[in-house]
């Protein structure tokens, strides 16, 4: 008897553990989604990013939002979307829901996003951007220039604000 309801519970748990996994992965995908971070931010940054090169350029590259605001690897993926939350229930409750409100707190989001890109390395923007790839015929300094700067501790943000969206005053 005690062998069965050991086995019940055994199965119970995978069951569980296989349900809540597949759960957590499909709400990891449904919110690094474009249209996710658009159904809040359409009245202040879509449109930005939408003007710029990150979403159009001549390679067809579309850089979306998690490309930029979400780390690739899980526990600073997961540390990224616990603020998140707090990001959202701040929409929600009213802290970023107008265009006034959310200018009026332009640079302190910014800033905590620079901070957070910072600490990792600027690794997003390293993500698609190689330094051992820069070539430009008619600016060869470039590539020097920016690897100069990476190896001094700089990133890229610490030069290139409002590349995605408009740089706060």
């Amino acid at each position: 008897m005690m062998k069965k309801i050991a086995w019940f519970w055994l199965i119970i748990g995978i069951v569980v553990g296989v349900v809540g996994l597949a759960t957590m992965n499909y709400t990891l995908h449904a919110t690094g989604t474009d249209e996710f971070c658009s159904s809040c931010h359409v009245n202040n940054v879509v449109k930005e990013w939408q003007e710029s090169r990150h979403y159009s350029n001549p390679h067809g590259v579309r850089v979306g939002c998690s490309d930029c605001h979400v780390p690739r690897s899980f526990v600073p993926k997961m540390m990224r979307k616990m603020k998140a939350i707090q990001e959202v229930y701040g929409h929600f409750t009213g802290v970023i829901d107008t265009p006034e409100k959310f200018e009026a707190k332009r640079k302190e989001m910014a800033e905590s996003e620079w901070a957070r890109l910072k600490a990792n390395g600027g690794q997003e923007c390293r993500n698609c951007h190689h330094m051992d790839t820069v070539n430009n015929p008619e600016k060869e300094y470039l590539k020097d220039m920016h690897v100069g700067a990476l190896d001094s501790g700089q990133i890229c943000t610490d030069c290139h604000k409002g590349v995605a969206h408009k740089a706060p005053e």
